[in-house]
């Protein structure tokens, strides 16, 4: 079981089809969905946020299915903070990156930190919790990684298909992923930047947006 905060994110495991074991509200509940009663007080009590959000559920923890080796997908190695898993749950979820690999070390992605962070993308986004040496030179797609001393990532001639692998800010990509990888990218600093790295969503986010640019988007309605 895991739990869930707030109406948008529970409405979105709802709409996801997420099995729920119990759910409470201040309001009335969803139709169909059995729903306790609960008063702002009482909520304020159970809940592990500051300002509850009117409703909470406990949620079943979904069956675990293989992860699907086709496109990109993006893994992560040691990745312990769990708003930094949530933001990248919430870039896979933008970029249309439908399955993200953890390391076991890798911080629970039911963490409730995560899941707010996610801000209900963790319902579209299937999170695969593996072995990431054993793993990777089974999937049949180029393994990429991402490091400071990378080739440098604008410019960079990129397969349809891969792996990009992220590591931890303090760590990066530990040793036995490292000798799996075709080649590292970076993200080359500009003028004389002081800072030592990038918060690894926010590296995640630019390496997805250089993936998919030049890749046909969806059509505009005008």
């Amino acid at each position: 079981m895991f739990l869930a905060e707030g109406v948008k994110l529970v409405g979105e495991l709802l709409g996801a089809g997420f099995g729920v074991h119990s759910l409470y509200s201040t309001d009335p509940g969803p139709p169909g969905i059995q729903t306790t009663p609960i008063s702002p007080g009482e909520l304020k009590k159970v809940s592990t946020l500051v300002q509850p959000n009117k409703v909470l559920g406990v949620f079943e923890v979904p069956e675990a299915a293989p992860p699907r080796f086709n496109g990109w997908l993006l893994a992560l190695d040691g990745v312990r903070d769990p708003g930094n898993l949530g933001t990248i749950i919430r870039l896979c979820d933008w970029f249309g990156v439908r399955d993200l690999l953890c390391s076991p070390d890798t911080v629970d992605c039911y963490n409730p930190k995560t899941l707010m962070a996610t801000m209900g993308s963790i319902a579209r986004v299937r999170v695969h919790y593996l072995p990431l040496e054993e793993v990777l030179p089974a999937c049949g797609l180029p393994v990429y990684g991402a490091s400071m001393e990378g080739n440098p990532l604008p410019g960079a001639s990129l397969p349809a298909e891969g792996v990009l692998v992220l590591g931890s800010e303090s760590h990066g990509v530990s040793a036995p992923v490292r000798a799996l990888l075709r080649a590292t990218l970076a993200i080359p600093t500009w003028g004389d930047a002081g800072a030592e790295s990038l918060n690894v969503g926010t590296a995640a986010g630019i390496f997805l947006y250089e993936i998919r640019r030049g890749t046909p988007g969806p059509t505009i309605q005008k």
